[in-house]
């Protein structure tokens, strides 16, 4: 019989004005086990090491293929994906916390609707409603294919956001993953008919100008996106843009 236990402390907070509490769990250990297992061990049997019965901790996941980016939290101080957090990689006891830039929900459960406010407010898709039956349309060079695939690959997990030093609770900086979906979509062919009104809302209230580089979201991201060359690069379309407007180019 295998008596191995994983140590785990969950920060808790049943409600988001309500005080935040320490709890510690004993999970029994299975080789391969991730963060996720770990929660669904404590979702089965929630007692506590000092044997008291308490609710399921409440937290989020989706696809354990770190591809959709629900179960983000910050998982021994560092913010990440709990299903590609390998309980064998880990410093034990685990502390799961939930981000601290999002609007906390219960638990472990952030409202991560701020980034996805962000991509609306630039705009980041390609308006192409009623062209559908028009053919095929421009095509995307094979080396621009290959440059901005690894930027398609963010899926809007918040990490990024939960490192900047810009991004407080007091402001809108909409942060480097909304700027480097206006890169992505300034660039495709179709896209950039709109860049100009793109560029217009990154020049907005809390646009690229509340960047204060401290490159702490290229480090952070867990698909490695050059998200510092994003920034730098809409900066530079960005001051082109303003004068354009201010000489009339």
């Amino acid at each position: 019989m295998n008596a191995r236990t994983v140590h785990v402390r969950v920060r808790r907070q049943d409600g988001p004005d309500l005080p935040s509490r320490w709890e510690e769990f004993d999970v029994p250990y299975r080789q391969g086990m991730n963060v996720i297992t770990c929660l669904q061990d404590i979702q089965k049997n929630p007692r506590t090491r000092d044997g008291r019965t308490v609710a399921p901790v409440v937290w989020e996941c989706s696809c354990l293929e770190e591809v959709c980016g629900s179960c983000t939290m910050v998982i021994n101080g560092r913010p990440r994906q709990s299903c590609s957090a390998l309980v064998d990689q880990l410093e034990q006891p685990i502390r799961l916390e939930p981000m601290s830039k999002f609007p906390l929900v219960r638990d472990l459960v952030v409202d991560r609707s701020r980034m996805f406010g962000a991509l609306k407010t630039v705009k980041a898709w390609v308006t192409l409603d009623g062209t559908h039956n028009l053919g095929p349309g421009p095509r995307f060079s094979p080396e621009k294919q290959q440059v901005y695939y690894q930027l398609q690959r963010c899926m809007t997990c918040g990490c990024c956001l939960e490192v900047c030093p810009q991004v407080t609770k007091e402001n809108d900086f909409i942060g480097a993953a909304a700027i480097s979906q206006v890169r992505i979509v300034n660039a495709h062919p179709s896209g950039a008919m709109h860049a100009a009104d793109r560029l217009d809302a990154l020049m907005g209230e809390g646009g690229i100008q509340d960047c204060g580089n401290a490159q702490n979201c290229v480090e952070a991201c867990p698909k490695e996106i050059n998200l510092v060359e994003s920034i730098a690069d809409m900066n530079r379309q960005v001051t082109r843009r303003l004068f354009g407007k201010m000489f009339g180019g």
